[in-house]
């Protein structure tokens, strides 16, 4: 079951890991790591210990010396830090601050400076004197960088060293801007950043290619002198370098790795951000745990594919030479434990994602009745619906039942500019060719010609053209639903206000928001919800929709109708969801796979090259079937039928 917390909810369980010894329990990791359950809460606790520290400096008649950070990180700890100056007093005054690093080059002024990034978060809403607001400067003179950075270091040193220096980590496992290679007595200095650096701030800058191929920043060894570092990580998405800096050796390649060697270094995480950690991922190898339903499950899968061997072909050695022995002791022997594990997950499987008619519905994961059921597929941007659960979209429509689809956002930023000339010139020859020519057209055309014309990289597009990048998405969205099977009158397209700004960093969410998707529930009372429960989106558009959609569910969950309504949870181009946290899945057939290929072939605006690609080469369709193949796969492994390809689900309980 999904693991609800006080604000949202998460997909990693925490296990109970039955040891006082705490040294027991992180004897695996080679740096103090805190995981909290929510990254809000977390940031919550780094801003009290600055709060604390800025305060007793204060007290002393000293000066608190920062080492700040930028980057979506630390957005939600200068929140509170902003909240605590204006609701509890804390003042800035006796505050120094020195930030990590900024783009070379770069204005001060332009979206992407971390000098804006600061001001927006922080400065501007604080008492701090702008006299001591130390940030790179990305417009020194580049013969003079040299010069520049060893002034820096000499201004760090001379009001006493960093007292608390904030980091994140990059997905290369940098600080700051020391990318691989970098040495651990490296100073401030300019540096080229990696590719991997550049293809993950492309969405930042509007195309990888605007984003900057240099940066000032400090190096780990300025790093390494301040007197405690605190270093932050959210989301699934950090996991794999956030275990590879706490419990791998040091390296150059993965600079984060150098903090093993401070002497007061502390890590906050979320759940998500701790998965890959032995004690989450494999606790049995910590300690003794207490084997639950859903750890048993977790633990005999991680077995399984482990040994590569079947469910059934386990035996009470594998698991005793696997740190499982106390799971047969208690559960077993291990050919029973082997096969509860193999019914449940035969039981996740069904060809019937809206339920089979007229059978025995016990042990299927949808009920039976009614046998026609309308569902909503909410689409986080135009081509979720179909990259994510193409396949289950085909056999809804296929089995008879009214399936809508409410796109949530426009995904107006994920358009080429060249595509908006292509369709303003179409639509201007196509009202020529047909008599039915307008002066206004006229002007349209050569008002988007100009101003994309004028456009500097990474900055926000005119209305006009942001509608009409709206409309390609919209078009081609209708295309991919028409040719799945559904009439134009069950496409909604939301346009949630949130993602309106034309701009990578959206708007908090909003009671408008939320009442779209209300609006939309309380017509349709649906029997089934699908929404994206892709968390790793590294846009964060998908978190974002979701909560709108559990907070519309949760408020409500009192109507009658919601009595017979079931959230199934998808996750779309970025991951798929473990096979322990699988509740339902639906296997595709060669030629189902092949109709999902074509839907998504109907998105050209993000065919052959996306505009924000993400971490990933691969086109949309290529991540969607060998994510499907591999989860087929994975069931075969464990011994159950073998499949083409599978989508899967995991249920919300509200």
């Amino acid at each position: 079951m999904t693991t609800k917390t006080a604000k949202g909810y998460d997909f990693v369980a925490v296990p109970d890991i039955r040891t006082v010894d705490k040294k027991e329990l992180t004897r695996f990791e080679r740096i103090p790591t805190e995981i909290l359950p929510t990254s809000q809460l977390a940031s919550l606790t780094v801003a009290r210990e600055i709060a604390e520290l800025i305060k007793s400096k204060a007290a002393k008649g000293e000066k608190c010396v920062l080492g700040l950070a930028t980057g979506s990180t630390p957005t939600q700890v200068y929140n509170q830090l902003v909240r605590m100056h204006k609701e509890e007093g804390l003042s800035f005054k006796n505050v120094i601050t020195f930030n990590l690093d900024e783009y070379f080059p770069m204005q001060p002024n332009e979206l992407q400076s971390y000098v804006r990034f600061m001001k927006e978060y922080l400065f501007d809403h604080v008492d701090i004197d702008m006299a001591n607001v130390n940030i790179p400067d990305g417009t020194v003179a580049k013969e003079n960088v040299y010069e520049y950075c060893r002034n820096y270091e000499a201004k760090i040193d001379s009001v006493g060293g960093i007292d608390l220096q904030l980091l994140g980590i990059g997905r290369t496992g940098h600080i700051g801007f020391n990318e691989p290679g970098s040495s651990i007595t490296s100073p401030t200095r300019m540096i080229t950043l990696d590719h991997i650096t550049r293809v993950d701030a492309a969405s930042d800058f509007f195309a990888q290619e605007n984003v900057p191929r240099h940066a000032i920043t400090m190096g780990v060894g300025t790093i390494m002198k301040a007197k405690k570092i605190i270093l932050m990580a959210w989301g699934e998405g950090k996991a794999k370098v956030i275990a590879r800096t706490i419990e791998g050796e040091v390296s150059e390649q993965v600079p984060a790795t150098y903090l093993q060697r401070h002497s007061n270094t502390q890590f906050y995480l979320d759940i998500s951000a701790s998965a890959e950690l032995t004690r989450v991922k494999t606790p049995w190898l910590v300690g003794e745990v207490t084997w639950d339903d859903y750890l048993s499950k977790k633990a005999i899968i991680w077995l399984c594919q482990k040994m590569e061997k079947p469910v059934l072909k386990l035996t009470d050695r594998d698991y005793a030479e696997h740190g499982m022995s106390d799971l047969v002791t208690e559960h077993g022997p291990a050919y029973q434990i082997n096969i509860r594990l193999f019914n449940e997950l035969q039981h996740t499987i069904t060809g019937w994602p809206g339920g089979k008619p007229n059978a025995d519905d016990t042990h299927r994961p949808e009920r039976a009745m009614p046998a026609t059921k309308r569902a909503i597929i909410f689409s986080p941007h135009p081509d979720d619906d179909v990259i994510s659960m193409g396949g289950t979209f085909i056999r809804l429509v296929d089995q008879g039942h009214e399936v809508h689809v409410a796109y949530q956002t426009s995904g107006n930023i994920a358009v080429f500019d060249d595509d908006v000339i292509r369709f303003a010139d179409f639509f201007r020859d196509l009202r020529k060719e047909f008599n039915y020519s307008n002066p206004q057209e006229t002007d349209l055309y050569k008002g988007v010609k100009e101003a994309l014309k004028k456009k500097k990289p990474g900055e926000v597009d005119t209305p006009e053209v942001m509608k009409i990048k709206a409309l390609i998405r919209r078009s081609e969205a209708k295309a991919g639903a028409r040719y799945v099977g559904i009439p134009d009158e069950q496409m909604h397209f939301l346009d949630m206000p949130f993602y309106e700004t034309g701009k990578v960093r959206k708007k908090p969410i909003g009671e408008d928001d939320i009442k779209l998707i209300m609006d939309l529930l309380d017509k349709v009372k649906p029997h089934q919800i699908y929404a994206a429960g892709d968390l790793s989106d590294p846009h964060g558009t998908h978190r974002v929709c979701l909560d709108a959609i559990i907070q519309a569910v949760d408020r409500m969950k009192g109507e009658k109708w919601m009595d017979d309504c079931r959230v199934w949870l998808y996750r779309g181009a970025w991951q798929e969801w473990e096979i322990e946290n699988i509740d339902m899945a639906v296997p595709i057939s060669p030629d189902e796979l092949m109709r999902k290929r074509k839907a998504i072939f109907k998105h050209q605006s993000q065919k052959d090259a996306a505009v924000f690609p993400g971490n990933d080469a691969r086109e949309f369709w290529q991540r969607a079937e060998d994510r499907n193949h591999d989860t087929a796969r994975i069931y075969d492994l464990l011994g159950l039928a073998e499949y083409e390809a599978i989508e899967a689900f995991r249920r919300y309980y509200f």
